[in-house]
């Protein structure tokens, strides 16, 4: 047994037996879907950081950074700010005026069963982009350590481990594989950040003298030099036909904004006891990311500089490839565990939080207008979606094998900054908002950034992120839409469509709840009530 494969293992064994151990505390909907409500600020911030720090920040951006210097360095500022977002807009009155999903707060004060539809509609949409994207790293990191199992063997195997956590562990079993995941990956970061400026004597003047000066060959065998500290090698205008600046832009607000709507985040804020919690654990998981976005500096121009980028076949293996250079076969199968184990706990939490908007959502709140069709049958229902949604990531993952994870990632923010926060803001934040401007502002939000999704270079005819910088141009030019990210255009037009969405029709009754609502997110009273139901 190889040392990859026996930390593959273990880690394995470690989070079936705290499935166990989650599975028989787990009894009722509360239980399954928020853990009962009992994790601590502590718990929850190391726990928000694991669902946060995914393959798309430790494989992804490692990645972009080591290929694209600092234009790759952008998604880490982007995915550290973000944060800012989630802190003072909507972890408190989230966890306030919320119950299990996003939608908890969008149907406090509009029409339940239209805004629960959409919001369910929206949730699946974003979870499985996410959880491409996790796929498809787990595929990679198994291809490198054991080149004789298949890619698709090993995307399907991460998707059997993902829902056996979430089928019988439910919160509880997906927030402590969280925790552990963020321990492990934050550990690994330091030593290799350590190692990587121990390569160049800890002198941060000959690091970033080596990082302006990067020579390797180019594919077609040409040695070029380049400096990786000046911006424009993935968003120049040169290099883009003049769409880079505004690609980076629309990549920026995509990040910034898609934090807030991301529904894997949103329902963590539901597992602590009251608002208070809430906020210490953004406290937490801010502090612990942007230490660990800090690091992939060290990691992705360490990995520019030592190994070069002609010398990583997949920009995706950029850290365990250097952990492999600097610390040997045993540092290598711990680096490639830890990223396992990171993809496996962001995969459940995305699963946990696609099957409970759809089964608290759709199944118990449209179908059965808010009433549960047999006790028990929501976290049936949940179980039997966490099935279905593990199966059609799986097919997808299989699909797009190739595609970098942080590029994936960043539209999944992007269709969860055009769809979900205008509505979750002007919910929370607009007297005359109502319930066809939610659901025309989910509508549009989604369909404008899938639509343009579609007709960008990513999607039509070759993905952009797997092309070569020189070419890259090309495809931009033939494609419908000319940027990689549709933020710039499509959270707008989903702020436009909730907008003029309310201005059609008044709802008096909307209006008349949400000083109720105000109080309630800003204070918490009547929270704790709705939470032993």
């Amino acid at each position: 047994m190889t040392p990859a494969l026996g930390m593959f293992l273990a880690f394995v064994a470690a989070t079936l037996i705290i499935t166990y151990f989650s599975a028989r505390k787990t009894s009722g909907a509360s239980s399954y879907f928020a853990a009962g409500r009992r994790i601590t600020g502590w718990q929850n911030g190391w726990a928000v950081a694991g669902d946060y720090m995914s393959a798309a920040s430790f494989l992804g951006i490692s990645g972009m950074i080591a290929f694209y210097g600092y234009d790759g360095f952008m998604y880490s500022v982007g995915w550290l700010v973000a944060y800012l977002t989630v802190l003072l807009v909507v972890a408190e009155p989230l966890r306030n005026a919320g119950k299990y999903t996003m939608a908890d707060v969008l149907a406090y004060r509009l029409s339940a069963r239209p805004v629960r539809a959409m919001a369910a509609l929206s949730t699946l949409t974003v979870s499985t982009f996410y959880m491409i994207a996790q796929m498809v790293g787990a595929g990679s990191l198994v291809k490198l350590l054991l080149p004789t199992v298949p890619f698709n063997i090993a995307i399907v195997g991460v998707g059997v481990l993902m829902i056996i956590y979430v089928v019988f562990g439910g919160m509880l079993a997906t927030t402590w594989v969280q925790i552990i995941k963020a321990v492990l990956l934050m550990s690994g970061s330091i030593f290799l950040s350590v190692l990587v400026m121990k390569h160049f004597h800890y002198s941060f003047t000959e690091f970033f003298e080596a990082i302006s000066h990067v020579t390797y060959k180019d594919k077609s065998g040409v040695e070029v030099t380049k400096d990786f500290l000046a911006p424009g090698l993935k968003y120049g205008a040169a290099v883009t036909k003049g769409y880079g600046p505004l690609d980076l832009i629309s990549l920026g607000l995509a990040l910034v904004f898609g934090t807030a709507g991301l529904p894997h985040v949103l329902v963590r804020f539901y597992t602590v006891p009251d608002a208070k919690t809430a906020r210490a654990s953004v406290v937490w998981a801010m502090v612990i990311i942007g230490l660990f976005y800090i690091m992939t500096t060290f990691l992705g121009f360490g990995a520019a500089t030592i190994l070069t980028p002609s010398a990583i076949p997949n920009d995706n293996m950029s850290a365990p490839l250097l952990a492999k250079a600097l610390g040997g076969e045993i540092f290598f199968a711990f680096i490639c565990a830890v990223a396992f184990a990171t993809i496996l706990a962001v995969v459940a939490g995305l699963t946990i939080s696609a099957s409970t908007s759809f089964a608290h959502d759709f199944y118990t709140n449209v179908l059965h207008h808010g009433k549960e069709h047999r006790p028990g049958q929501e976290v049936k229902v949940a179980r039997i979606t966490a099935f279905v949604v593990g199966a059609v990531a799986i097919v997808l993952a299989i699909q797009l094998a190739s595609v970098n994870v942080a590029f994936l990632v960043a539209l999944a923010f992007a269709v969860a900054a055009s769809a979900n926060l205008p509505v979750i803001v002007l919910s929370l934040f607009w007297k005359r908002f109502n319930t066809s401007g939610a659901v025309i502002g989910l509508g549009v939000g989604l369909i404008s950034s899938i639509g343009l999704i579609i007709i960008s270079p990513s999607i039509m005819g070759i993905d952009a992120a797997t092309v070569d910088i020189a070419k890259r141009h090309l495809i931009q030019h033939d494609a419908i839409f000319p940027l990689t990210n549709p933020g710039i255009i499509s959270i707008p037009l989903g702020f436009l469509g909730a907008f003029l969405g309310t201005l059609l029709t008044r709802e008096p009754s909307a209006e008349a709840l949400f000083t109720e609502l105000t109080v309630r997110a800003n204070t918490g009273l009547g929270a704790e009530k709705a939470s032993e139901h």
